[in-house]
């Protein structure tokens, strides 16, 4: 496969897996380079300023882990969303060119055809059935008053709710931190563990 290189990839069209969707509901088809910003810049102008009821949020392969993200972050700000999940796999279509052909011979292409996991969210101001698989109802408003009767004070504090949320690389950062804090500076420290186990 060194000799190949990809020239093309396109997906397989599929209908959205929901049905009674309205005609003009939007669908955005989040890629692995989409910037959040610009799909959540679009996408609250289509619910807020359009009145959009329903919009559709699609993404296959590394792009579902920033499907999800759009999707709670637009959660967080409109509030009161039903949502519907369907997990499936997509076809994508990679055609493969042969940059090294043999004398005489043809450049010959190669067309591989990938599954790959791809997630479809369905967000909607109206109320969905709620017994159609995948529906999740719409979280309860918090507002900054906290402190109902059935509240866990055990585990999380008030405080512990308005801190903001760290970056998974912040978060990864600090564990390496915490890693290297952890290790000897001597270098391997089981070595130097047995080592002192002998004085």
């Amino acid at each position: 496969m060194e000799n190949f290189r990809k020239v093309r990839t396109s997906e397989e069209e599929s209908p959205l897996p929901f049905p009674d969707l309205p005609p003009d509901v939007v669908e955005m088809k989040v890629k692995e380079g989409s910037k959040i910003r610009n799909l959540m810049n679009f996408a609250m102008a289509q619910m807020e300023l359009k009145g959009q009821r329903q919009i559709v949020f699609s993404g296959s392969g590394r792009a579902i882990t920033k499907t999800i993200t759009c999707v709670e972050i637009m959660k967080r700000k409109l509030g009161g969303l039903h949502q519907v999940t369907k997990v499936r796999y997509k076809t994508l279509l990679e055609v493969w060119e042969n940059q090294d052909p043999l004398p005489g011979g043809l450049a010959q292409n190669l067309t591989v055809h990938k599954n790959v996991p791809s997630i479809c969210i369905l967000l909607s101001r109206d109320p969905l059935d709620p017994n159609q698989t995948g529906y999740q109802s719409p979280e309860p408003q918090h507002g900054p008053q906290l402190g109902d009767a059935g509240e866990d004070t055990s585990s999380t504090s008030t405080k512990g709710l308005k801190r903001p949320v760290p970056s998974p690389s912040e978060e990864l950062l600090t564990k390496k931190l915490q890693v290297q804090v952890a290790e000897s500076p001597r270098g391997s420290g089981t070595t130097d563990y047995q080592q002192d186990g002998h004085h």
